[in-house]
């Protein structure tokens, strides 16, 4: 991600946006589905809405959005947008919204685009620069594009940086990557991980993929059948096993640790965070600095002894807190605290047996350090 500079905001700038936190009260019935949530979420930073298909991720966004009426309570850090005695129609609500398809003007350029909104604005009410926007979506070499001469993960940056410009008070993300291949969604993923540290207004980031909610996400809501199964802090709710996510086979955790050592020889850094640390590939992060580590519960192992003699070099010791079934009669899900931190790991049910495991148990955890993934 070294190609991409962006400008992050002040301290100040982010503690000023998230005052109130989102509010939201809904209570909606459409043909065979009803809505039923009562949520609390931060006022910066990232909230994925997480769901399997018919959850209603995207219901809840147009709601949000004010595009369905419904009854119940809306705030966005201290602005009343719908109660019992008013309701701030679309138009009004000052927020962006970036859908599957990037949808820009054909017959504009990129920089005409991008203008669109921009122009639309006063200079007093313009809190996100045009050079800001294009520089967080890297965003300096396509401006005198047209649309067609873009891949989809062009596009879909320059639709997000876009709706950035209007300055919005919050931004709507419905599936933004669910359009796009895979080269195009690991082209796009970097600038959307820089843009938290960049934005002062929160972001609500729709999504059925469980990696897409590791990278991304702060604070995520779990949705079924319309109603809330969790919502809480990323690292704590990814680690539950009473949740759909979990099923998935890229199940993961995600731990957020700072550089403490690196090891120039074996080009490896020591990643620390509560309770231990895990030797990862360095990627030139510099001491101290902070980092997002996914491992996937596939690539765990349990053992009941320390063994030096294998090739895995974190072996953390750990206590068993959980066991569940997972997607297949083969598969069971255990989750473990290093120290404080939770890992969940992906075993078959048969090495479960033989090992004896059950909670209140101490286990060593295996890691690759090839495996855990920044």
């Amino acid at each position: 991600m070294s190609h991409i500079t962006p400008e992050p905001l002040s301290p100040a700038a982010k503690s000023d946006a998230a005052r109130d936190g989102i509010g939201i009260r809904f209570e909606a019935h459409f043909d065979n589905f009803s809505l039923d949530l009562d949520l609390q979420l931060p006022g910066q930073g990232v909230t994925a809405l997480f769901g399997h298909s018919g959850s209603g991720k995207t219901i809840l966004l147009r709601c949000i959005a004010g595009l369905h009426r419904t009854q119940g309570e809306l705030h966005i850090n201290g602005d009343i947008w719908q109660d019992a005695n008013r309701f701030v129609p679309v138009h009004q609500r000052p927020l962006a919204y970036v859908f599957q398809e990037a949808s820009l003007f054909p017959h504009l350029s990129v920089q005409r685009n991008l203008e669109y909104g921009y122009r639309r604005l006063s200079p007093s009410a313009r809190r996100i620069r045009f050079d800001q926007a294009v520089a967080w979506l890297g965003l300096e070499q396509l401006l005198q594009r047209m649309p067609d001469k873009l891949s989809g993960g062009e596009r879909q940056r320059v639709a997000i940086a876009r709706a950035l410009l209007t300055s919005p008070q919050l931004l709507l993300m419905d599936e933004p990557l669910s359009a796009l291949d895979q080269r195009s969604k690991r082209e796009i993923l970097p600038y959307l991980e820089q843009l938290n540290s960049c934005l002062s207004i929160p972001v609500l980031y729709v999504t059925h993929a469980a990696d897409e909610v590791a990278r991304l996400a702060d604070h995520l809501v779990v949705l079924e059948k319309g109603r809330a199964l969790a919502s809480g802090p990323l690292t704590e709710t990814l680690a539950r096993l009473d949740l759909p996510i979990r099923q998935d086979e890229d199940a993961a955790v995600v731990i957020l640790a700072h550089i403490a050592e690196r090891d120039s020889r074996w080009h490896l850094a020591r990643a620390e965070f509560a309770g231990a640390s895990l030797w990862v590939k360095d990627q030139g992060l510099a001491l101290g600095q902070q980092v997002r580590l996914r491992v996937l519960a596939r690539d765990i192992s349990l053992a009941k002894a320390r063994h030096e003699d294998q090739s895995t070099l974190n072996l953390l010791p750990a206590r068993v807190t959980e066991i569940a079934s997972g997607d297949h009669p083969a598969v069971v899900l255990v989750r473990v605290l290093v120290g404080t931190t939770p890992l969940l790991a992906r075993l078959t049910a048969r090495s479960v047996d033989a090992l004896g495991l059950a909670p209140g148990e101490p286990i060593w955890v295996q890691v690759k350090s090839v495996a855990v993934l920044e």
